[in-house]
């Protein structure tokens, strides 16, 4: 805080009443200026005194005229000024006064105590808009710090105000002004208009790719469910972000094929070793129906490796749009495929199902959802006991879908661990896991609008864990960022 004394320019062409108003102030502790003319006062007040009290009767302009010109200047405009008079005493000239920008008026004769007091109301009207200045301009700072795009949209659907950020998304054909369509902008760059336009609690982000990038646009109203009917639309590019997490998904994915590769070949290993007795014996045999039947014993064991080859595949190629999916067929794939891994840990994978609507989505990144889930579930398990996978037609929040558990009876999640399950990077298995897996899978299944939730149990004699994936019958995902994201 400064410890200066507040600095009055009195202003009036008789002495008499400089030397009392003076002397008064004075008084108050408060160090004076003083000026007789319109001329002077316009000369002096370039030092800024915190109050000019400016009787209206000069010499050579009116006091309404100074005032007004001191309050039009920005270098002067926050000056308090209190206006005097002897003469004009109507309320037609207080009015005038208030008018020409004047903060006060007082008509001679003037009681000492009531011109300390105004001139304290003043000072700390003018402490207080020296604050709010201050504050807006931090504001406005930190406003356009953002590197999100920010706007206030009237109830009007005019534009109000906006950052830096903002002005850089939308304002590359032509800058940006003040009651523009908020509307036609979003068109001009999302495509659509839609964020603007969904009601209440349904106003969540979405995303829009516009050529190489994309953006995430959200709209909230502006105070307690708006009174006022504005709103504020933030407009964020989430290309990186999205370039990021495609990059973890694929390295995710290249973990967890990599470590399907023993179970794989343990797999394949079997039917080619029969294969190759088969063709073998065909070979020796002198008979043409003991060749027939050796062969088509070997076309069975080409067909199983193939059957688990395309599996395979499946974790690696995906569609380029989403597609229909049998969920039941999906799961039965993925339960063949980590039964060998899951019976060398002596622990079975028991697929329970029943016949469920199709769901529309992308069956690469499905196989890698529960191929993750079933695959922790065989390594959490205690030896001897059973993973249950269960597929059942279910109905949530009045929409029908699939929904699909994986329990199994290990030793449970502690419940510290438990928040931070879906968090990335986060891992229980130190060297042997990335810490991806949970993450990539939540991802995934969000983007099919389905949910994945767990519960756990720690207590001896009923431990375990229940992984439940939803998967809703409604409208196809939207495509990813990539096209073999999947």
């Amino acid at each position: 805080m400064s410890d200066r004394r507040p600095r009055i320019l009195i202003v009036d062409d008789r002495e008499q009443n400089r030397y009392v108003l003076g002397r008064v102030l004075r008084q108050a502790k408060y160090e004076c200026l003083e000026a007789k003319t319109g001329a002077e006062t316009l000369r002096l007040s370039e030092t800024l005194p915190d109050v000019i009290i400016l009787d209206v009767n000069l010499p050579d302009m009116s006091g309404f005229d100074v005032c007004r010109r001191l309050k039009s200047h920005s270098a002067t405009s926050q000056i308090a000024i209190l206006q005097i008079s002897a003469s004009m005493v109507s309320s037609e000239n207080k009015a005038r006064a208030l008018e020409a920008g004047a903060d006060g008026y007082l008509i001679h004769p003037i009681d000492a105590a009531v011109l300390v007091a105004t001139v304290r109301s003043l000072l700390r009207l003018r402490a207080a808009e020296g604050v709010a200045r201050l504050a807006a301009v931090q504001w406005q700072a930190t406003f356009d710090a953002l590197s999100e795009g920010l706007a206030v949209i009237g109830s009007d659907g005019r534009l109000v105000r906006w950052n830096t950020a903002f002005g850089a998304i939308c304002g590359a054909d032509r800058p940006l002004m003040a009651g523009d369509d908020a509307a036609a902008i979003l068109e001009n760059v999302l495509g659509t208009s839609a964020p603007l336009h969904s009601g209440g609690a349904d106003r969540s982000p979405s995303d829009f790719r516009v050529g190489n990038q994309t953006f995430q646009a959200s709209v909230k109203p502006l105070g307690a469910e708006s009174e006022t009917g504005a709103l504020v639309l933030v407009l964020t590019d989430i290309t990186d972000r999205q370039l990021a997490e495609y990059a973890l998904r694929t390295a995710e994915k290249i973990a967890a094929t990599g470590k399907l590769a023993n179970a794989i070949a343990h797999e394949i290993n079997n039917p080619l070793e029969s294969l190759i007795n088969l063709l073998y014996l065909a070979q020796k045999s002198g008979s043409l129906d003991s060749i027939h039947g050796w062969l088509a014993s070997a076309g069975i064991e080409l067909d199983r490796i193939s059957r688990i080859t395309r599996q395979t595949l499946s974790f690696h190629r995906d569609t380029h749009t989403p597609v229909a999916i049998d969920v039941g067929k999906l799961l039965a794939d993925v339960v063949e495929l980590f039964e060998k891994s899951a019976a060398s840990r002596h622990v079975r994978v028991v697929f329970d199902r029943q016949p469920t609507h199709a769901v529309h989505g992308f069956p690469g990144q499905l196989s890698q959802v529960f191929g993750n889930l079933v695959r922790n579930a065989a390594e959490a398990a205690t030896p001897n006991t059973d993973v249950v996978v269960r597929l059942r037609p279910f109905q949530r929040a009045g929409c029908d879908g699939a929904r699909v558990t994986i329990h199994d009876k290990g030793a449970g999640i502690p419940k510290d661990v438990q928040t931070l399950m879906f968090d990335p990077f986060f891992t229980t298995k130190e060297l042997r896991g990335s810490g991806l897996g949970l993450w990539v899978s939540r991802n995934l299944v969000m983007k099919h609008n389905g949910t994945i939730r767990f519960r756990s149990s720690t207590r001896p004699g009923c431990s375990g864990t229940t992984f439940e994936v939803f998967l809703p019958v409604g409208p196809p995902p939207q495509q990813s960022l990539h096209r073999d994201d999947a």
